[in-house]
């Protein structure tokens, strides 16, 4: 349906962004949330849940590149992979790049989300769906990480919606101490905490929960353009240190390895290791500063 109108993202009470719409494609009301994706004049196609953007076609490798690679390179063993959320298929499709990756289970409690994504958004999954590395079930995250074996992955990579509605649960201290029970020995944790500049609770109450089950907390930055208000922190656990502090080097030569180097659009070694630097705005919500 043509409709050239506008989507006003309601993020924020007093702040936002709004997109033209050339082309609606699909609106539902799943049983966890309501899913709107469109055509739109400046970013390809986009999607939001609950009046949130999550996705647009444009900039979507910068965020999904940033989740993905900096933790599977950060490990530099990892070959067990699970991702809790990413209905969109981007971050299986971006750890499925790894030519290291031995399994990948993908937890995404909206099938609707997978459908619409698959169908409408159909490049950013690509054919993660078909990879026989990969095991996607649609459930609830937290069930499978409470229920799940001790060490039985390497990385955990989450990414939900902020810390309201159906992604609450995935901020929770229950949630962080089944994950710790879940990764093996070095293993680590990733996930999203939002744009610190207007929601710097967020960074500092999840990184704060993250502290009570993990002896190394940390968070990195991208700039992802369609999530406004500046650099979008990505929070950072694990069970050992340092892997917030690989050299340059070797990332590299890590990335050269797993068949990474010179197929991203965003990440490269450098902005590995740069990511980790941070602003002092960031760094004073963490619990080491």
């Amino acid at each position: 349906m043509t409709t050239d109108s506008w989507v006003n993202e309601t993020l924020y009470d007093a702040w936002g962004q709004r997109f033209l719409v050339r082309r609606e494609l699909a609106r539902v009301r799943s049983p966890f949330q309501d899913i709107m994706i469109f055509e739109s004049a400046t970013h390809g196609r986009v999607m939001l849940l609950d009046g949130v953007v999550q996705i647009t076609e444009r900039d979507e490798f910068v965020y999904q590149e940033m989740l993905t690679h900096v933790p599977l390179l950060a490990h530099g063993e990892a070959r067990r992979v699970l991702i809790i959320g990413a209905g969109d298929g981007g971050v299986l499709r971006r750890v499925l790049m790894h030519g290291d990756v031995e399994r990948a289970v993908m937890v995404e409690i909206d099938g609707e989300v997978i459908r619409l994504c698959r169908e409408h958004l159909p490049a950013i999954g690509g054919d993660a769906w078909n990879d026989p590395r990969a095991e996607v079930i649609v459930g609830d995250g937290i069930d499978y990480v409470r229920l799940g074996g001790p060490a039985s992955f390497d990385v955990i990579i989450v990414d939900s919606t902020d810390p309201i509605g159906v992604g609450e649960v995935l901020f929770t201290d229950e949630f962080y101490a089944s994950a710790a029970r879940l990764l093996s020995a070095g293993g680590l944790i990733v996930n999203q905490c939002g744009v610190p500049f207007m929601q710097a609770d967020e960074l500092r109450q999840t990184s704060a929960r993250r502290a009570r089950h993990f002896p190394y907390v940390g968070a990195y930055v991208a700039a992802v353009p369609t999530y406004v208000g500046g650099f979008m922190t990505l929070g950072f656990a694990a069970k050992q240190p340092g892997l917030d502090a690989i050299p340059r080097a070797t990332i590299e030569a890590r990335a050269r390895a797993g068949g990474i180097l010179g197929r991203t659009r965003y990440w490269t070694p450098a902005l590995h290791e740069a990511a980790f630097w941070l602003p002092p705005y960031i760094a004073e919500q963490l619990p080491s500063t």
